[in-house]
């Protein structure tokens, strides 16, 4: 698996430090059984926060805190591997306690032509679901009221932001406008996490939102 796109460094510390939602979690989590690159750095993340804790120094970190440990990533020595087990299946091991071993046997409901949707538990205002597009299918042109986290499971689309493929996340925020094209020869399939609706930007996805329910 060449994965070329990996979590912002921000949401790896949020998420060490167990400050994302469920939803989030859940797509972190399945980046991080097949990334290696990813594992490595949250190990580091983790090793750099236990030090810090040894040293009773959390009453003193500064606002840049954020900031001095992202630069030591580059330099501090991992102390243990964080290779996990190849993965066998196209559903990550976080993934599939809530849908399974196989994508094909998910109870899928058709939305519009060409877009099938299955919901997953989530918390709070957010959203958290498994979307099939097919092949030449584009979304609504939008960005963001917060962040949206999408992981690749199969296929491939190209936006705004360069072209994901299979293992790769996206890890957008309020900064970003794009519009998914999908270009895979076969359907594309990922788990998405949204912490507020979409802002839609343009008139058609604005009126089709209560339909999409993102």
């Amino acid at each position: 698996m060449n994965i070329k796109h990996h979590l912002d460094e921000a949401t790896l510390f949020s998420y060490v430090a167990g400050a994302v939602g469920q939803g989030a979690a859940l797509v972190v989590a399945c980046h991080l059984s097949v990334c290696e690159h990813c594992q490595q750095r949250v190990r580091k993340l983790e090793t750099i926060g236990g030090a810090l804790l040894e040293k009773g120094s959390l009453s003193a970190v500064s606002d840049n805190s954020l900031l001095h440990v992202l630069e030591r990533l580059d330099t501090e020595p991992l102390e243990t591997s964080v290779i996990s087990a190849p993965q066998d299946s196209e559903v990550p091991r976080p993934l599939a306690s809530y849908v399974g071993d196989s994508l094909d046997d998910i109870p899928w409901k058709k939305v519009v032509s060409g877009l099938w949707i299955h919901n997953l538990p989530s918390q709070g205002e957010g959203v958290t679901r498994l979307l099939r597009v097919a092949p030449g299918k584009t979304a609504f042109p939008h960005t963001h009221r917060g962040s949206e986290l999408t992981q690749l499971l199969r296929g491939s689309y190209s936006d705004d932001v360069g072209r994901f493929s299979s293992g790769d996340v996206a890890d957008l925020d309020d900064r970003i406008t794009h519009q998914p094209l999908v270009d895979s020869d076969h359907d594309c399939i990922c788990l998405i996490a949204t912490e507020f609706p979409l802002r839609y930007t343009s008139l058609m996805g604005k009126l089709a939102q209560p339909l999409l329910g993102l």
